[in-house]
């Protein structure tokens, strides 16, 4: 899809939401300047939206109209691995170091969290070398505890809980290619896991419908269920939690999966991958959904998860999600570190 087709459709978008006419009018204050970025269930619809109108004027102007914006010059970000990513390491770096910033990697080699220096003093330490931090763990309390014991803003890169950059991305692919959020419906087929629970403290926010099929024994977490359905009620959006993926695939705008045997679940792969039979994401599982569906995986990707039939087809949104995750970083963090406010009017964005 052509960029004057992309915009065109974030037009079409902004002209229906009351959002996009309040910002453009100058009429919101929000405070998001210093703030953490640990779940968006922390986050308002308005807030969330503003994400992604920074992150979508961020990516018009750096990358479509050839700007330099070195906002974050002179600021720097460490950058916590104790899981290793293609898409988070490369989207931070080089998306920080575009706008001027100084990215720092740190791997689990390098300054042995909560091993050799505890949570706090790591939080404390890095609150006076650097701006902020983003943080890729396996246990979600250690990103609760890096925010309470530091003074500068802290982003989930991953948790075992929830992954909120990846959302993000997501919802900027889909924004950019249905034109409008809004009146979607999301179907989730696999697991049970950190994506779709970000999934489902967001998505009713945006007006998302979400359909969720998982084997049963891997369901999602029995806390954000509740308030996944909360939210839903709230908003007046529909969530449906199902064991069968053709439930969930049935009338959907998007399929989306995700890998069934994460980093750390290596010894249960033989009894993940037979427990997930029959939800792999093939052109059959499309036939229920709407004519106009699109694909979905956060990556990597295995084909037992999704044929390359369904992902190396026109349908599959994979390569833009993936390059959403650079735009929506560059936009998180120049949110939760400025006062920026987009320079294109939110109408041609």
């Amino acid at each position: 899809m052509c960029s004057r087709l992309l915009s065109s459709n974030v037009l079409k978008c902004l002209k229906r939401n009351d959002w996009a006419r309040k910002f453009s009018a100058g009429a919101a204050c929000f405070a998001l300047k210093g703030r953490s970025c640990l779940t968006l269930k922390d986050f308002s619809s308005d807030e969330i939206r503003r994400l992604l109108w920074v992150s979508g004027d961020l990516k018009h102007r750096i990358k479509h109209e050839k700007q330099c914006l070195p906002l974050l010059q002179g600021k720097s970000i460490a950058m916590i691995f104790e899981k290793r990513s293609t898409r988070t390491r490369m989207s931070t770096e080089t998306g920080f170091a575009l706008l001027g910033g100084h990215p720092c990697f740190l791997t689990s080699q390098d300054i042995h969290l909560g091993v050799n220096e505890s949570s706090t003093d790591t939080a404390r330490v890095l609150s006076g070398l650097c701006d902020i931090v983003l943080a890729r763990v396996y246990s979600h309390s250690t990103l609760e505890e890096l925010s309470k014991e530091a003074s500068i803003p802290i982003i989930n890169g991953l948790s075992d809980l929830y992954h909120p950059i990846q959302i993000l991305a997501d919802y900027l692919t889909l924004q950019e290619h249905y034109g409008s959020l809004s009146g979607l419906t999301i179907a989730w087929i696999g697991d049970g896991n950190n994506v779709l629970h970000s999934f489902m403290m967001s998505a009713a926010k945006l007006g998302v419908h979400l359909r969720v099929a998982t084997p049963k024994g891997y369901e999602p977490d029995k806390a954000v269920i509740q308030e996944a359905q909360r939210l839903s009620e709230e908003h007046g959006t529909q969530l449906l939690l199902t064991s069968d993926p053709m439930e969930a695939a049935t009338g959907s705008n998007v399929l989306v999966t995700d890998t069934w045997v994460s980093m750390g679940q290596e010894e249960e792969k033989k009894k993940r991958l037979n427990d997930f039979k029959g939800y792999q994401i093939t052109m059959q599982t499309g036939s229920v959904a709407k004519p106009d569906w699109t694909f979905l995986h956060c990556l990597p990707r295995k084909q037992e998860e999704v044929d390359d039939q369904v992902f190396y087809s026109s349908r599959s949104l994979v390569f833009p999600e993936a390059e959403n995750r650079k735009w929506t970083i560059m936009g998180l963090a120049v949110s939760l570190l400025t006062d920026y406010t987009p320079q294109i009017p939110a109408m041609k964005f």
